[in-house]
C-alpha cells in the first residue's frame, strides 16, 4: 500500500495541476469571440480602440488570450501582451522554426480574410515556447488576431 501511494499521489497531484492549467487556457471559441469583440470595438470607436487592446489594459485579455492588430504591412497597431512591439515593422519576424509568421499572417488576411494559423510563440503562462494557433480576421485594412496555445 505504501508503494502504491508513492505512485498514486504524484499522479493525482499532476492531474490536478494540469486541470488547473487547462482552466487558465483559452479555447478556440473564446479566440473567435475575442476577435469579434475587437472588430466590434474598431467599428464603434475606430483607431481609439487600439489603446484598450494594448497592454497594460486588460479589456481584451482573457486567460492566456489577448489581441494583436496588424496593418497590412506587418506593423502592430495594438498588442495585448507586448506594447513595445506597437509601431514596429515585424513583417520579417520568425518563430523558433524560422517561419515568418507575421508575413504569412498578412498574406493570409489578404487572400482569405478569416483563417487559423499555426506557429510557435512564447506562452505568457509558462514562459516557454509552445505551439500556438492564431485566429485572424481582416477588417478594413487591418488584421485582428487572437491566439490559443495547444
Amino acid at each position: 500500500m505504501k508503494n502504491l501511494s508513492k505512485i498514486l499521489l504524484p499522479l493525482i497531484l499532476f492531474t490536478f495541476a494540469q486541470n488547473g492549467l487547462a482552466q487558465e487556457r483559452a479555447t478556440k471559441e473564446q479566440a473567435v469571440a475575442m476577435v469579434a469583440k475587437g472588430i466590434a470595438a474598431l467599428k464603434a470607436n475606430g483607431p481609439k480602440a487600439y489603446a484598450d487592446m494594448t497592454a497594460p489594459s486588460k479589456t481584451f485579455v482573457e486567460k492566456d488570450l489577448y489581441l494583436v492588430v496588424y496593418d497590412m504591412n506587418g506593423k502592430p497597431l495594438a498588442h495585448g501582451q507586448n506594447p513595445s512591439q506597437v509601431g514596429k515593422n515585424l513583417i520579417g519576424l520568425k518563430d523558433p522554426d524560422g517561419k515568418e509568421f507575421v508575413k504569412e499572417r498578412v498574406e493570409l488576411a489578404k487572400s482569405k480574410g478569416k483563417f487559423w494559423q499555426d506557429y510557435k510563440f512564447t506562452d505568457p503562462l509558462t514562459k516557454t515556447v509552445q505551439p500556438k494557433q492564431m485566429y485572424c480576421e481582416k477588417y478594413e485594412e487591418v488584421v485582428v488576431c487572437g491566439g490559443i496555445y495547444k
